[in-house]
This record gives C-alpha cells, sequence and structure tokens, in this order.
C-alpha cells in the first residue's frame, strides 16, 4: 500500500499518485500474464465461439478474485459466423496454377461445395467499376487492389482510406452482377500474411462470397493478369452465419465515496478475429480495463465516482457489445461522466483522442503538464472508439488510448497477431497511462 499525505498541494499529490501508479504498473507481472492466459490458454474469441464463451468466464472470474464492490455480465445476442476453410488458386495457361493466400472476410456466405472458377477483372477504386459498367463485370470476380498509403505517417489513416474495399467491395461488386469478390489485404507490409476483417451485404442485393488475400499475392495477380488478362481465379469457401448466440460483456467496478452514481467507465473488445490470438486486438485493451482497477485497489486509491471496467462482445462483426451498454445505460438511467477505450493495440502509449466539446478538450489538455513525463505528448480532438461509441447520443465525452501503430497493421487481423507480438513493458505502460487519466478524471472532474 502507498500512501500520499493529504495535506500535499493538489499538483504534488497529483504527480506523487501517477507516479506510483507507473512504478506499480511497470514492476508488476500481473496484467502480463492475463494477457498470456488469455491468447495461449483460450486464443481466438470469435463471438459466439466457445472460446469467446471461456473468455467471458475467464475475465469474470479474474475480476471477482480482484475483491472488486461489483462484478456482474451484461447479457448481449451476438452474431455467430464461422469460418471454415477456404481453397483459392489461380488457373492460368500463361502463369501456372498458384495457391493463394486468403481468408474469409467476415460474414461472408461461402461459394457452395462446388466452389467458383471465373476470370478476374482487377479495379482499384468504386469510381473505376463503375465505369467499367456490368457488361465487363458480370460473371466475375472483382478483385480490388488499393494499396494502403506508406506516406501517411498514421497507419490508421491509411487504414481508414481502404478499408471500404473490404466492408463494402462485395456489395458494391455484385451490383454489376459479379460472382465474387477478393481484396487486398490492408497491411503496408508486403508479406505472405492474409487480414481478414468484417463485410456488410445490402438485403436488396443478392450475396456473393467476399475473401482477402495477402499482399504479396496481391502483387502477383496483379502481375499475372497483365500477363494473361483471361486468367481465371478458383475460390472455394466454408464459411456460415448461423443463428445469434449469447454471449456477454464483463462488468466490473470500483464504487466511489463521494458521486456512486457517476461513472468512468473504461473499456476494451474482449472478442477476436479467429485468426491469431487477439492479442493486440483487443486482449491488450482488455488487460489494460482490468490492470486500471487493480492499480487503484492496491494503491489503495478512493475514487470519488464510480470505476467500472467493461469487456465488450462483438466489436468486430455487428458491435451489439458496446451498444446494448449504451442501450442499458439509457434504461437504467445511468450517468456516465466520461468513457474511455483502449483498442490501439498494446505498443507503446503516445496520448489520448478525444471526441468531446471544446471545453472538455481544454479540461484535459490541462493535464498535459502531469502526463508528458511519461511520453503521453498526445492530447487532442479526435476519435474516441467504436464500443463506447454509442454512449456519444448520450452526451458522454469519449477518449481513446493512443499508440504508436507503426507496427499495428502488420498484425491486425491476421494470424500475427499473437502473445509473442506483445511486450511487457510497453503493455504496462498503456495501463498505467489509462489508469493515471482515470485518476485525473476522477479527481478533478470535467468541469473547468
Amino acid at each position: 500500500m502507498v500512501w500520499v499525505c493529504s495535506f500535499l498541494p493538489a499538483q504534488d499529490k497529483d504527480e506523487v499518485v501517477i507516479k506510483n501508479l507507473f512504478e506499480e504498473a511497470l514492476s508488476s507481472d500481473i496484467a502480463y500474464q492475463n494477457l498470456r492466459h488469455l491468447c495461449e490458454h483460450i486464443g481466438p474469441r470469435l463471438c459466439g465461439s466457445a472460446q469467446a464463451a471461456a473468455a467471458v468466464e475467464y475475465t469474470k472470474q479474474l475480476m471477482e478474485n480482484m475483491g472488486l464492490d461489483a462484478v456482474f455480465l451484461q447479457r448481449v445476442e451476438v452474431p455467430h459466423w464461422v469460418d471454415g476453410e477456404i481453397e483459392a488458386v489461380v488457373v492460368s495457361p500463361l502463369c501456372g496454377t498458384t495457391e493463394v493466400k486468403a481468408y474469409a472476410l467476415g460474414l461472408s456466405v461461402g461459394t457452395g461445395e462446388e466452389g467458383i472458377e471465373a476470370e478476374v477483372i482487377e479495379v482499384k477504386t468504386f469510381e473505376e467499376m463503375k465505369d467499367l459498367g456490368e457488361d465487363k463485370i458480370a460473371g466475375k470476380i472483382v478483385f480490388f487492389n488499393q494499396p494502403m498509403n506508406p506516406k501517411l505517417l498514421n497507419p490508421l489513416r491509411a487504414y481508414s482510406e481502404v478499408s471500404k474495399y473490404r466492408g463494402q467491395g462485395a456489395k458494391e461488386a455484385a451490383r454489376y452482377r459479379a460472382v465474387a469478390a477478393i481484396v487486398r489485404s490492408l497491411n503496408l507490409t508486403i508479406d505472405e500474411y492474409p487480414h481478414t476483417g468484417g463485410m456488410r451485404y445490402d438485403p436488396s442485393i443478392r450475396k456473393i462470397p467476399a475473401a482477402a488475400i495477402c499482399t504479396q499475392h496481391a502483387e502477383l495477380l496483379s502481375a499475372w493478369l497483365k500477363k494473361d488478362p483471361h486468367l481465371k481465379f478458383r475460390l472455394k469457401m466454408d464459411c456460415q452465419t448461423l443463428p445469434d448466440a449469447v454471449s456477454h460483456n464483463v462488468i466490473g467496478e470500483i464504487k466511489g465515496n463521494e458521486l456512486p452514481d457517476e461513472i468512468i467507465v473504461v473499456g476494451a473488445h474482449l472478442d477476436s478475429w479467429h485468426k491469431g490470438s487477439g492479442a493486440h486486438d483487443d486482449g491488450a485493451g482488455c488487460v489494460h480495463a482490468v490492470e486500471v482497477l487493480r492499480l487503484f485497489k492496491k494503491l489503495d486509491i478512493k475514487p470519488r465516482h464510480t470505476i467500472r471496467a467493461v469487456l465488450y462482445q462483438d466489436e468486430e462483426i455487428n458491435q451489439t457489445g458496446g451498444k446494448e451498454y449504451a442501450e442499458q445505460a439509457r434504461k437504467k438511467n445511468e450517468k456516465h461522466l466520461v468513457a474511455l477505450e483502449s483498442d490501439g493495440g498494446g505498443d507503446l502509449p503516445t496520448g489520448f483522442s478525444i471526441d468531446a466539446d471544446e471545453p472538455v478538450i481544454a479540461k484535459l489538455q490541462s493535464f498535459r503538464e502531469l502526463l508528458i513525463p511519461y511520453g503521453l505528448y498526445r492530447m487532442e480532438k479526435g476519435y474516441g472508439g467504436v464500443d463506447i461509441g454509442p454512449l456519444k447520443a448520450q452526451g458522454v465525452p469519449l477518449i481513446g488510448l493512443t499508440t504508436n501503430l507503426q507496427r499495428y497493421m502488420e498484425y491486425h487481423h491476421s494470424s500475427k497477431d499473437t502473445f509473442d507480438k506483445i511486450n511487457r513493458r510497453e503493455l504496462h505502460m498503456g495501463a498505467a497511462s489509462l489508469a493515471s487519466l482515470v485518476y485525473l478524471l476522477d479527481r478533478h472532474g470535467l468541469e473547468k
């Protein structure tokens, strides 16, 4: 237990508490080992799966063992999509027959037992596809080959610019009677690792299968098409969507001793894609959120407001966990002072991104002097997070932990997102960063 003299000036007391939070986080191995168990003993946690259910039980038990004031589950109905096997092969008399590394996109329909074999037409944009028109696209497989822009310093911005081809490519290709869509993986690196992700259909348009191919094979396919414009691509996918499944958000909290009905929530999503083990996306965020509560308990910090950690289900497909949490908060008339989220992986934290009005941003920026010594230099207007997003309609300010994302896109949504990619110290820095901001928000509020 670390004692802080009550007669210290406010600034000095804040400095001492933040120092204690970082020292405890960096000298402990607990968060790192919690993530190891989540990744290596439970593994990938696609919503609706047995592993997702196991993760709910594990994290609930983890928080119960911490002696929190409350730990409970919140029922959520989630989509249940299963991947199955995939076969992707280029067939060409000029370029030969070559297996392509590919993953089905989340919620894609399957191809049926016979699979699909058709000519490929390459496009970079929806506008280019529109110019080609139905006459040139009908009966073919549309290949969206738009690379992420390496010139952009923020990889997340590069990701956001091209993610529409993964999310909407099959729907748009189907408008022109394409038989399938394949998408270049969202990855700045040229390698052999496909990256999956969610996609959407339009119920008024025929559903066609959709898959992502690795960047290396996207480059090769583009080159082969220049040699043989009539090459064929054979695609067979067994994926299917089953009836919705029952799952749960996992919630733990420390009650406030002055304003228990006002909540500061910090969260992350417990589900992950079925490839890799969801170490960075978003196992790291989950242990960040749990560690905030552990640090408060360990240092005997008595919060004024209720501090709540929420591990949401189904961020990757339909975001039902975040929506359900916000709906229940509305029905119960809960008051959230602020919502924080960690969904940028376990790499080195750099600060916070704020989705709120200018007075709130100004208040948060007043904390900079206390946080900059820990490398938290970013405190600026931006995006809060997917799971906390539904709370915005209730007037809740949203804050996202920002991290150094330069390596993140290499393993995002791929089989490379495994525990060995986690740096223990950087993971713990992220937890201490969130705990420090939660402490400052709890102590000083958001009023100027």
